[in-house]
């Protein structure tokens, strides 16, 4: 139940430990521990996008998070990675800052409760009614809804749609992701129901951020016509801002798309050490799993790889650039603590106004 003294005070706030009912959500490559500690300072949660590192970097940069801010924060990772059940143990012994994990697909009833168990909330990111409800079952303690609107792997439902039948659907709490930017987002958020609100490409674009200040450049000036939904990349459907790159592949036939999947797996190698039989069983574990060829799992497994390539090295002609149509209306860029309390201002503004009406 919402205080009255505070409009924006939630059970997200009361449960996460955070100021404002705001998740800076975790990006591979983007949301390293810069932009955790920004945004957890600021007021909203972080989460650390660890499903791009291996265990002894994840060591590394919690142990930076946990320097930068006295904040509780999150980790995300998911199943299918190298050292997968090594970053599961880290998280594990970082209990008493570390109070939220987020995934995708993957962790199953086992692993939930060894979570719970620990005292660390389970925040699973679904794109659809059946999926929140199984990980209802599975006991999670949220759910963050992304509607079609989102960045990166999306679904075709609006999140308008999309997140009332979901509150409808479950008794957790859920909070809204997809098309979120601002305060007036916040409040129309939490109007539906929701516990709050996350936001990827909004922290995207700030100045914390660790993107490379042309591709910066490059979200900014892309309006909505230049923001796409592909199915090339590995078979699922993602949000992609228009690069050379992604030109290409949207005219690859098979054969160019198994060279883009060993191009990619080639890249991953070097970047994260990962030998070819681990890749291989992350690609195996995911075809399992979600029933996609293994070309196109091994483009999912590798997707990150040309993700840094384009957002963060700036290498927009081999790169993609992942990113929700919101980044369409996206004209500057601010430090993390003025887009939050701008954030604030707005939808407490906007929150007061609807009460007076009535």
């Amino acid at each position: 139940m919402r205080r009255t003294s505070n409009p924006l005070a939630t059970v997200l706030t009361e449960r996460l430990g955070c100021r404002v009912p705001v998740i800076q959500t975790a990006m591979g490559w983007v949301s390293e521990p810069q932009l955790v500690i920004a945004s957890s300072n600021a007021g909203a949660f972080g989460f650390l996008g660890c499903a791009v590192m291996t265990p002894d970097e994840v060591a590394i940069k919690i142990e930076m998070v946990r320097v930068g801010t006295i904040q509780p924060f999150g980790v995300n990772f998911h199943s299918f990675q190298p050292g997968a059940e090594q970053i599961v143990e880290l998280i594990l012994a970082n209990r008493d800052r570390i109070r939220a994990v987020s995934f995708g697909r993957g962790p199953n009833a086992r692993m939930i409760g060894r979570f719970r168990d620990a005292g660390i909330l389970c925040i699973p990111t679904v794109g659809a009614v059946k999926h929140a409800v199984k990980m209802a079952e599975l006991g999670v303690d949220m759910v963050t809804v992304q509607g079609g609107e989102g960045g990166g792997h999306t679904g075709s439902v609006p999140t308008t749609v999309l997140l009332p039948q979901i509150l409808d659907a479950v008794k957790i709490p859920v909070i809204a992701a997809g098309g979120f930017a601002d305060g007036r987002g916040l409040a129309a958020a939490l109007a539906y129901g929701a516990a709050g609100i996350a936001m990827g490409t909004r922290f995207m674009l700030t100045q914390e951020s660790p993107v490379h200040v042309v591709s910066k450049n490059v979200f900014l000036k892309a309006g909505t016509d230049d923001i796409f939904v592909t199915s090339r990349l590995d078979g699922v459907p993602q949000r992609m801002v228009r690069t050379p790159l992604m030109d290409r592949i949207e005219q690859s036939g098979r054969l160019a798309m198994w060279l883009r999947a060993f191009e990619a797996g080639l890249a991953m190698k070097r970047n994260t050490g990962a030998s070819w039989s681990e890749m291989l069983y992350s690609a195996r574990a995911m075809t399992k799993h979600g029933g996609m060829p293994l070309r196109q799992a091994i483009m999912a497994a590798t997707m990150p790889t040309l993700i840094r390539k384009a957002v963060i090295d700036g290498d927009i002609r081999n790169g993609v650039m992942a990113t929700g149509v919101v980044g369409g209306r996206i004209d500057r860029i601010e430090s993390c603590q003025q887009l939050i309390d701008s954030i604030v201002a707005d939808a407490t503004s906007r929150i007061s106004t609807l009460c007076d009406r009535s």
